[in-house]
């Protein structure tokens, strides 16, 4: 039978407790200027409210690649050698207009990278990482490094060294905030993440140094304990860490040899892990949601519709810190196969023909920087922000994708939103439907409280109450942003106007208030 505690679980962790403020995460990258997506390809702590807590045990495994980072995800992104990489950090793991990291966490920032066999199985510890670029304080601009990924909207640019041989690697960014520097006992806090490459590349350079991480950077080391409050600074400031590798090509002396090495780059240049299912219609993070078998029969439509509910909850038990979002068009999927089965009726020999949208690409398109930036020089942050464009992860963007999605895959372009979803392990009957509706809240009105996020028009239900927030957009779909509380607000299935817009906005800004007072 239908089970709401799981949708509300799921929504409950990944939408309230993403609430919670800390520090900064590493999220998501560019290849030369495209989004890979949020956490697509990236390893991170999957706790919500603690996934920007920094790293102060410098001998720790979490120094390789974060909380978690000894964990690999399902998926590895390609690049090329010699493309432009941006790492994108944020405050608020699920929102990207939030500041990248507070001001007063000031410090240097480093870039490594590893080779290693597989992206995925590899830990992350132990020798291997070489640096490929750095940044410590600018004495022309007055600036850390830090306070220029500020200014930079949480970006930092750097370039794939072009000679680099091809294969599996992990990219690790690197802050280090150095404002509790100066305290007894000392508290340096490091922020690191681990992108998951694979590096397609003619070239066949290596670096001719490595060090091993932990135990690169020592707890009493210099650059660590920097006080970066005295008056004045005592620079240069060491960077931490060892100095940026050398890319050497070894020399070839003999035909057969190159030959042989020939051969060797290129079977090296066939990525064999991390590529999406053939089936697969959209991805969210590091989960694929794949297609589901083409039917002819009411019975056939609602084993589809149970299956993709079955997907549906295995993403959002997957969806990372930075969001659910692509959980929610997958869920849109999934109510206009249900949506297709009810209006079939309950004939045994109904036809149906589906699912609707059959093999169509779910997949947002991607953000994108304008200008693509430029590499970052040696000791120097690539500035200008760049426009982002595309499909932002936001609320707003949420309830658009979805309902576009929903409309366009079920052919009703223009209809207020899905029908309700029902989270089930087994595929609902009309009936069935109906009835199990009736475990959610009703209010004044005969309206019951939304739990699958859906409201207004035909669904009876309300956005009054939903821990998806209180306004019911244009589109049929609860949350809490402009989109949803502004123009075409529903009035009727829940509260609107400026007001009610500011609520998730100045809740997260109270968290990080409040959270900064610890610091």
């Amino acid at each position: 039978m239908p089970s709401y505690t799981i949708l509300k679980s799921a929504l409950a962790t990944l939408g309230v407790v993403q609430l919670a403020a800390g520090h900064t995460l590493f999220t998501n990258f560019y290849l030369d200027g495209v989004d890979q997506g949020n956490a697509t390809c990236v390893r991170m702590p999957m706790v919500p409210n603690n996934a920007t807590f920094p790293i102060n045990n410098i001998l720790g495994n979490e120094m390789a690649c974060g909380y978690n980072g000894e964990n690999g995800v399902a998926q590895v992104c390609p690049a090329n050698a010699g493309s432009t990489i941006t790492f994108e950090y944020r405050a608020i793991p699920d929102d990207s207009s939030a500041e990248s990291i507070d001001i007063s966490h000031k410090g240097p920032c480093a870039v490594y990278l590893k080779k290693v066999d597989s992206a995925i199985n590899d830990t992350g510890v132990g020798d291997g990482w070489f640096k490929i670029w750095d940044d410590g304080y600018d004495e022309t601009a007055g600036k850390w490094c830090t306070e220029k990924l500020r200014d930079n909207a949480g970006h930092l640019s750097v370039q794939i060294p072009s000679s680099l041989e091809g294969g599996s690697y992990l990219a690790r960014p690197e802050l280090l905030a150095l404002h509790q520097a100066d305290k007894v006992p000392s508290n340096p806090q490091f922020y690191v993440g681990c992108a998951q490459l694979f590096v397609n590349s003619t070239g066949t350079g290596k670096p001719t140094s490595t060090v091993s991480i932990p135990s690169y950077i020592q707890p009493m080391s210099p650059p660590v304990h920097f006080d970066i409050w005295t008056r004045p600074l005592a620079l240069p400031y060491p960077l931490p860490g060892p100095a940026i590798a050398n890319i050497s090509t070894p020399s070839v002396s003999d035909s057969s040899t190159k030959d042989t090495e020939a051969q060797q780059q290129q079977q090296q240049q066939q990525q064999s892990e991390g590529l999406p299912p053939p089936s697969t219609i959209l991805i969210a993070a590091n989960w694929f949601g794949t297609e589901l078998p083409p039917y002819t029969t009411l019975s056939g439509c609602y084993n589809a519709s149970a299956a993709c509910f079955t997907q549906a909850r295995a993403c959002y038990a997957s969806a990372p810190p930075t969001g659910s979002f692509g959980c929610r068009i997958w869920e849109a999927h999934c109510d206009a196969i249900q949506a297709q089965c009810q209006s079939a009726g309950s004939a045994d020999g109904a036809m149906v023909q589906g699912p609707p949208g059959y093999g169509e690409d779910l997949t947002p398109q991607p953000k994108t920087l304008s200008p693509v930036p430029s590499p970052s020089p040696t000791g120097a942050m690539a500035l200008g922000k760049g426009n982002v464009e595309g499909s932002e992860v936001d609320a707003g963007e949420l309830s658009r994708s979805a309902s576009a999605v929903w409309a366009r895959i079920s052919g009703t372009a223009g209809a207020s939103g899905p029908m309700v979803s029902q989270w089930s392990s087994a595929a609902p009957s009309p009936a069935a439907s109906a009835s199990s509706s009736a475990a959610a809240a009703v209010v004044d009105g005969g309206l019951k409280v939304s739990l699958d996020g859906a409201c207004g028009g035909s669904t009876g239900q309300t956005c009054q109450g939903s821990i998806m927030g209180n306004c019911c957009s244009a589109h049929g779909y609860c949350g809490s942003s402009g989109d949803y509380c502004g123009n075409g607000c529903q009035a009727e299935f829940g509260t609107c106007g400026t007001a009610a817009s500011m609520n998730l906005k100045m809740a997260r800004k109270n968290r990080v208030r409040r959270a900064r007072k610890h610091l």
